[in-house]
């Protein structure tokens, strides 16, 4: 899932000039048998979780059928916006900045109230469609190199880590997180970006400059390199199947928010349908499926989570501590500080 680095750096903002946004009321028809739902998701586990828990309950209660575009969300992204009021797909899988941005740009649904478990969502998972899946960016070490636990985000400049950073590729979710929670603990934001560029320059020279999940997790396995910036569901798997040295840090500031997002289109001819498929989503089955498989946290907010389950996830009060930042301007950044990047960081 969710935000890779090729999603992220391969981003645009439309697929051509962006047509001015109109809504189109349509009257909502009641489901009837042979009805197709059309999902644009991830494949893998997601694929799988979403057939079991979504798919099997929709048609045998519709008696419709469902079909899939699987993979990365670029290209069906694109695809979604050359469509746009004449849509194929139903539901739309996004991550978080995109599916903000597919609601500006009338491609998408706002959320609304009409998706029952719509109520039980915190209320950043109400922005851009549903949220149906944290998986927030943070710090990931291995804690036999550590003199004490990760606390901060500043921890990263504590002297024994250098030459051992594998910095995350920026554009990408990991190293848009790096930049962006540098400016933060370090006094910038979003648009006073140069503290950031300025104190990562402080953390060279790096052991490497990471592009992948996999390349890092060879980079621990082999000793190359001993901290780093990472989705912490995946590293959690990572961690309990290759390498229990490897801790996922819970900084004080908050992790970096990521969040997958289901989005209805605008114009769908199948609304109900649709609606009920998210449902499905947002019921206990399906989120604690995501939570136990691939250890993405609920966006949910009354579902009852085994207790030796909750320390692995993003739940409670920590939900309401992850950092979410102002997504026009870095994407509008987004060139300059890759340019930047290339020169100052990776360089």
């Amino acid at each position: 899932m969710t935000i890779s680095r090729r999603t992220f750096g391969k981003l645009v903002l439309g697929a051509g000039a962006v047509a001015p946004v109109h809504f189109v009321s349509t009257a909502i028809a009641q489901p009837k048998p042979g009805d197709e739902l059309v999902v644009g998701v991830w494949g893998g586990a997601q694929e799988r979780i979403v057939r079991e828990f979504c798919e099997k309950p929709l048609v045998e209660k519709y008696g419709c059928k469902v079909s899939y575009v699987l993979g990365g969300t670029t290209e069906r992204r694109a695809r979604a916006y050359s469509e746009r009021g004449r849509p194929s797909f139903d539901i739309l899988y996004l991550n978080i900045f995109e599916s903000r941005q597919a609601v500006k740009d009338g491609v998408t649904q706002a959320p609304t109230a009409a998706v029952p478990n719509f109520a039980n969502l915190y209320d950043v998972a109400k922005v851009g469609g549903y949220g149906v899946a944290f998986n927030p960016v943070t710090i990931v070490y291995d804690k036999r190199k550590a003199s004490k636990p990760l606390t901060s985000w500043k921890d990263l400049w504590n002297p024994e880590w250098k030459g051992r950073i594998a910095w995350p590729v920026y554009p990408g979710a990991q190293g848009t997180a790096g930049l962006l929670m540098a400016a933060k603990v370090w006094g910038g934001d979003e648009k006073n970006i140069d503290v950031a560029f300025n104190k990562i320059r402080e953390l060279k020279p790096f052991a490497a400059i990471q592009g992948s999940q996999d390349q890092l997790y060879g980079m621990f396995d082999q000793g190359v390199a001993d901290i780093s910036i990472e989705f912490g569901s995946f590293t959690r798997s990572y961690a309990e199947t290759r390498n229990p040295n490897i801790e996922i840090a819970n900084p004080v500031e908050g992790q970096a928010i990521a969040m997958n997002v289901a989005c209805i289109t605008a114009g769908t001819r199948n609304q109900k349908l649709a609606e009920e498929w998210i449902n499905f989503h947002l019921s206990e089955p399906c989120m604690m499926a995501y939570a136990k498989q691939i250890y993405y946290s609920p966006t949910v907010k009354n579902l009852v989570v085994p207790a030796d389950l909750r320390p692995k996830l993003v739940m409670g009060a920590d939900v309401e501590k992850l950092v979410d930042f102002d997504w026009d301007n870095v994407i509008r950044s987004q060139p300059q500080w890759s340019s930047r990047f290339n020169r100052e960081i990776a360089g």
